[in-house]
């Protein structure tokens, strides 16, 4: 079997790659990836991956023509996006740019798909999901960290467990979260016009040693890495507390999730969007982050910024029932290993933050 990576330079990109090599040497698993070594960093990663074998070839997915000269191959794994929900309004990169990396880029990547009778899996985001209710959901506060309030109004798709494929994906989710919607119904759509198999996994919040450190893209890795060398910090909104609450998932274990959905070619029956996270018992707040930092790196003051910033929401934590249930998908690895996985990454390259700043 041959699949083609798309951003396989970047963090979630090489993190895969390098997982599915462990499991399936060259003879069983042939990896190509695509990248077009745009975000600092991303060369580091390009050394590595082809130090496994992998091809790695510099390219675009937002020109057609750099896809031209890709290898026939059985499976695309679409990892090439720009993953930040401020992206086209922070002022670092434009609207139009941003559709064009994670719409346009998709589009050409589906067309690839067809023309070589190839399936095609997304890695989607949690983002996709409706911010006016989620920002103004009804929590409270437990263990200085934000939760649903249990006596709230009921919102479909809404559970203590986390917010399952049910909830709303109704506009307004961001420029961002909207380019991915757009790019999951594109999917789909060729799907069943083209019986190409398609399956999207909607991701939580993805951490782990060597992800960039930027803190719209990688909030867990930023904050360690900031904390440690006593950079500024600040609780943005929400009164300051920091008490705003994610989940974790480590990209590697996503692989054994992959692994099962590129096994089927034929017809099957199975919903072709999950949610797929670390879940509650992988969920933390800042507050909380920062007390596990306190406690590994010493004490670092965080500084309260009551300004609200766009998109922000308090809380948001995947369900992923249905992946359980119809993969038999669950995460391995613990939001506390990915942490002390982080840490000891930042320790071991106390110029993560500059090396891979945008």
């Amino acid at each position: 079997m041959t699949i083609l990576i798309t951003g396989i330079c970047g963090f979630v990109g090489s993190t895969i790659a390098k997982a599915l090599r462990e499991q399936r040497d060259e003879s069983s698993l042939k990896i190509i990836g695509l990248d077009n070594l745009c975000r600092p960093g991303s060369e580091l990663n390009r050394r590595t991956l082809q130090s496994l074998g992998i091809t790695v070839r510099h390219g675009d997915v937002r020109l057609p023509s750099d896809l031209d000269m890709a290898d026939d191959v059985d499976w695309v794994i679409d990892a090439a996006a720009n993953p930040s929900v401020l992206a086209g309004v922070d002022g670092r990169t434009s609207s139009r740019q941003l559709v064009e990396h994670n719409l346009i880029g998709t589009i050409n990547l589906l067309e690839f798909c067809k023309q070589k009778n190839a399936g095609f899996l997304l890695l989607s985001t949690s983002r996709v999901y409706s911010i006016p209710l989620l920002a103004n959901l009804e929590v409270e506060v437990a263990d200085a960290a934000f939760r649903p309030a249990k006596n709230a109004a009921p919102i479909t798709g809404l559970s203590q467990a986390g917010v399952s494929e049910h909830f709303s994906t109704a506009p307004p989710v961001s420029l961002y979260g909207a380019t991915k919607v757009a790019s999951e119904n594109l999917a789909l759509e060729y799907h069943h016009t083209f019986g190409m198999p398609v399956w999207i996994n909607r991701c939580g919040v993805l951490a782990g040693a060597g992800q960039f450190g930027h803190p719209a893209q990688g909030i867990f890795s930023y904050w360690i890495n900031a904390h440690l060398r006593r950079k500024p910090l600040r609780y943005i909104g929400f009164g300051g507390t920091g008490h705003q609450t994610r989940d974790c998932l480590h990209p590697r274990d996503l692989v054994p999730l992959l692994l099962s959905q590129m096994s089927v070619r034929g017809t099957d029956s199975r919903d072709r969007v999950v949610n797929v996270s670390g879940g509650i018992g992988s969920s933390m707040s800042l507050a909380q982050l920062t007390a596990w930092c306190d406690a590994h790196f010493g004490e670092h003051k965080v500084e309260a910024d009551l300004k609200p910033r766009p998109f922000d929401i308090p809380w948001m934590v995947l369900d992923s029932a249905k992946a359980k249930s119809l993969w038999n998908w669950s995460p391995r690895t613990t939001i506390g290993e990915t942490l002390k996985e982080i840490a000891a990454h930042a320790r071991e390259n106390p110029d993560w933050l500059e090396t891979s700043a945008m």
